[in-house]
Formats: C-alpha cells, structure tokens, sequence
C-alpha cells in the first residue's frame, strides 16, 4: 500500500515535460474553465450558507449562558462542512463533465508510451461523458456515506486529529479513482475498473493527495490540478497495465509448453 502510495505521489514528476512534449494544454483549456466556474460557484455558496448552517448548529444549545460563543463555534463548524462538502462536489463535477476532453489526453499519452497497438474500447464523447457522470455520481454518494460520520467524530477531543487524517485520505482516494479512469474506460467495463482501482488503491490515493494539497494553492491550484493529476494517474496506471498484460503474455507462452 504504503509503496503504491509512493508511487502515484512520485508519478507528478515529469508531467510538465510530457504535457509540453505532446502538446495537450489544448485539451485543458474547458476544464480548466469548468474547473474555475465550479469553484467559484461552490465558493460563493459556501460563503452564504454557512451562517445558516451555523445557526441550525446552535439550536441545540438550549442553555442562556455560552449561546453567543457556541454560535460563532457553530457558524465556523457549518463552515467548514460546507467546504468538505463543497470541495467533494467540486471534484466529482469536474471529472464528470471533464471526461470528453480528458480521455484523449490519455490515449495520446498511452500511444506515446506504449505505441497504438493495445486494445481499446471505442466509445463516443458521449458515452464518455455518462461514463464519467455514472462513475463521479456513485462515487459522491459512496464519499458522502464515508465523510459525514467521519466529520461527525471530528467534534470529539483528540480523536478530532485522527479524523482529519481519515477525511484527507478518504478524499485523496477518491480523487485519485476519478483520474485513473480516465484510462480504465478504453480498457475496462463499469464494474473491472471499480475493482482495478479497489487493487490499486495505493495509487489512487497518492495521485489524490496532490490532487488535494493543489487545492490549497489560490486559483493555480484549481487551473493546473486537473492537467497534472490526470497525467500523472495515466502514466501509472499504463503502467500497471502494461505489466498486468505482459504477465498475461507470459502465462500465455508457458502454458503453450507444457
């Protein structure tokens, strides 16, 4: 695990490079608009909502003493679930209307590395965008199972710290599962590809811990995080592939022989 997780961190090296050398930034430009929009949108209502959030919180102070300082804990609580909340479907809608464009990025990136002799399964724009959107809407409610218990025990002293790991993981994991499908739906059905990703989840979720430190970075972070977290995640992922298809090869040549 711990090794995979290496591996998809270490996988951002280059990417630069190899985004240059095959020229896709063209490919990024509407994500990269989408990605702006969405953020923004989800930043505004972050923005507006969280009072009322934190006055629902505050209701169940039922106590006279502590009610104004429990309610500026409660806006600042609603806060920040409105910003877990809101950075999940941030995610999950940008790799989901990113598929069209983001699938040709890496093809050309698997033609590049491994030539343009591999199977493939032909599908339109269309069938990629729903495929995007099927594989991002179960992925969010499954997400969304997972995060709100998880935040839920944040609130209780010291194991707080531990929750906050698990939320970055969880996030993590599931940004890197976005990116790497990408490459699995030319390779793979709906379900092969949730179990490629549950093998490999130490890739998934290291492409996803960049994935998420980029977030933090002021409009940068938004514009460049989908064209190298999806670069990176094609590169090992063809990786893994390549390697799971010469193994097939070669259990194939030996049992020829015996």
């Amino acid at each position: 695990m711990i090794t995979n997780i290496l591996k998809g961190i270490k996988a951002y090296v280059g990417t630069f490079k190899l985004i240059n050398t095959l020229r896709l930034w063209k490919y990024f430009a509407i994500p990269m608009v989408i990605s702006v929009i969405t953020a923004a949108s989800i930043g505004f209502s972050a923005w507006g909502l969280s009072d009322n959030l934190g006055n629902f919180i505050s209701k169940i102070w039922f106590w006279e003493w502590g009610a104004e300082t429990f309610t500026t804990i409660s806006t600042f609580i609603g806060a920040l679930i409105i910003i877990a909340v809101g950075i999940i479907l941030y995610r999950h809608i940008v790799m989901a209307l990113s598929s069209p464009f983001m699938s040709p990025v890496s093809e050309k990136i698997e033609k590049h590395l491994y030539g343009i002799n591999h199977f493939h399964r032909n599908t339109t724009n269309v069938q990629q965008l729903w495929r995007g959107i099927r594989i991002n809407v179960r992925n969010l409610l499954r997400e969304l199972l997972i995060t709100l218990p998880i935040i839920i025990i944040g609130f209780i002293p010291v194991v707080g710290i531990i929750s906050s790991v698990l939320l970055f993981l969880v996030q993590s994991y599931y940004a890197g599962f976005g990116n790497m499908d990408y490459t699995l739906e030319r390779h793979f059905k709906y379900s092969e590809s949730i179990e490629f990703v549950r093998r490999n989840r130490g890739l998934a979720i290291g492409n996803g811990m960049v994935f998420m430190l980029m977030l933090l970075i002021p409009l940068v972070g938004i514009i460049l995080v989908l064209p190298l977290s999806v670069t990176a995640a094609s590169t090992e992922t063809l990786k893994v592939l390549e390697k799971s298809r010469n193994l097939d090869q070669l259990s194939g040549k030996i049992s020829k022989t015996l």
